[in-house]
């Protein structure tokens, strides 16, 4: 996937909204939107929280997880171990870029915030890129544990995988042909014993 198909991907998720407005429900293909009533908080997808915001219609409820202490703690676990953890969202990069960048005001502390983010991505992005490289460097032998990793941040090593497995191609060819030549030269040696055993101790009648 393209970057933009990632972004409209992670646009559909649902975040909460305070609306300074009152509407009726809004009837989507994805589902029905509750009626908006002014002051009441509601789930919203991120697409129509942004434009509503944009048009200064509504205040964005910051997500749950956009807490300093709980990221401070995934980022530090990210850095103590080689496997991945589950974060919170599975778009979290695209929600705190549409967010940040829409409506910083609405989320408390949020150069802290976006500076923690975008850490635990480079950390967990890093970490990626060295699993690939161990991949290849152990020419395949060693299983690669994706688990908890998001979309977007296997994207980032898009560029990576043509290489690895055009590697890992002409690695399993040269065995191919290693196995092939030790077999031949096997049947050689087995078939030179064989025959000079037969002229020393068979007679023709």
């Amino acid at each position: 996937m393209e970057p933009a198909e990632l972004e409209f991907i992670g646009e559909n998720s649902l975040i909460g909204v305070i609306p300074n407005f009152n509407h009726d429900s809004i009837y989507l293909i994805s589902g029905t939107i509750e009626p908006f009533r002014g002051g009441i908080p509601l789930y919203v997808p991120l697409w129509l929280a942004i434009h509503l915001r944009q048009q200064q219609k509504c205040r964005i409820v910051t997500p749950d997880w956009m807490e300093i202490d709980l990221l401070e703690d995934i980022k530090e676990t990210e850095k103590r171990i080689s496997t991945f953890t589950k974060m919170p969202s599975d778009n979290y990069m695209v929600e705190a870029k549409l967010i940040l960048s829409t409506a910083p005001e609405d989320v408390p502390s949020s150069d802290v915030i976006k500076t923690l983010i975008k850490d635990i991505y480079d950390v967990r992005c890093a970490k990626l890129r060295t699993t690939v490289e161990n991949f290849i460097k152990s020419e395949g032998s060693h299983t690669v544990n994706l688990e908890n990793v998001t979309v977007l941040e296997l994207h980032t090593i898009q560029p990576l995988l043509p290489h690895a497995m055009d590697f890992l191609a002409r690695v399993e060819q040269t065995k191919k042909v290693v196995r092939s030549m030790n077999t031949t030269t096997q049947s050689f040696s087995m078939g030179g014993s064989s025959g000079s055993g037969s002229s020393g101790n068979t007679r023709p009648w």
